[in-house]
């Protein structure tokens, strides 16, 4: 939440107070145990003094949040990094109706670090890997590696096979996102997004594609695909925004995975490479195969 501008409170802690009707009681609790936080993923002290439009991060439970059934899977852990394998459904950080159900909640219970913060972010419905930071004041380091496109990323998506599209290729397009709109368009202009495009095997009139981005627009996977006429499977906005998926149906994912991070540690120097234990569904061979 954003503070509204004002000098009607002393504290942080005496505006969620007045604000919130959970009572003084559960917020000191909220405090104490480091459940409210600030922008950069710090725990708010009850002495905090109030500053108008500061972004403090708090998780609760909702009632009316569904919970995702999958687990999120922790892959590497030191004292700088933990690199987490998320689920299809669960988002990775607070947003909209998805508070408790997020990947760096449920990780900051799990792993008892309330101000890990997640470097960058996936879909919703894109599982795989995802960086996430231990320590606040290192956070730009990490996030820095994405903004200046010094990690290396390969995503696999499971999409109808079609002889006439020529792989591999690489595409570049324009997109853009307007607010309030599902899906994002490819539309004229110098292009911002570029992704290459490789065939890595097909069956059945599918086929497992290996995208490696070079750009981090939004959507820009899914559109890419979509644009040579290979709509991942699952797709719910294109090539056509379709009705909303009812709460709880987990059924048809989205058959699109992070694989692979390969980056130098900003922080420690050391190489890593992560790659996903996660297999899409709808190539797997095993009908029981995990999200």
């Amino acid at each position: 939440m954003r503070l509204p501008a004002g000098d009607a409170w002393a504290t942080v802690r005496d505006h969620l107070v007045e604000r919130l009707a959970a009572g003084a009681g559960v917020i000191d609790g909220m405090l104490d145990a480091g459940l409210i936080v600030d922008a950069e993923g710090r725990p708010v002290p009850r002495d905090m003094p109030y500053v108008p439009g500061l972004y403090v991060w708090f998780h609760r439970e909702l009632p009316d949040e569904e919970r995702v059934p999958f687990p999120v899977d922790v892959v590497y852990q030191d004292e700088h990094v933990v690199v987490a394998d998320k689920p299809h459904f669960l988002a990775t950080t607070p947003r909209g109706s998805h508070v408790a159900e997020t990947a760096l909640a449920r990780l900051r219970r799990q792993l008892g670090i309330p101000a890990l913060s997640a470097a960058h972010r996936l879909d919703r419905l894109t599982a795989g890997l995802v960086l996430f930071t231990v320590r606040p004041e290192e956070r730009g380091a990490y996030q820095s590696l994405f903004r200046d496109r010094r990690v290396e990323k390969v995503y696999e998506a499971v999409a109808p096979y079609d002889t006439a599209v020529d792989l591999p290729r690489t595409v570049r397009s324009r997109i853009v996102k307007s607010r309030g709109h599902m899906a994002a368009q490819e539309v004229d202009g110098e292009p911002n997004a570029e992704t290459r495009i490789e065939l890595l095997a097909e069956r059945k009139g599918v086929a497992r594609y290996r995208l490696l981005p070079r750009t981090g627009q939004t959507h820009q996977l899914r559109v890419h695909m979509s644009a040579l006429g290979l709509p991942i499977l699952g797709d719910p906005l294109y090539p056509v925004v379709t009705d909303p998926v009812a709460v709880g149906d987990f059924r048809h994912p989205l058959q699109l995975l992070a694989r692979e991070l390969e980056f130098t540690d900003p922080v420690t120097g050391r190489e890593h490479r992560f790659v996903s234990r996660r297999e899409l569904r709808a190539w797997s061979s095993n009908d029981n195969a995990e999200q």
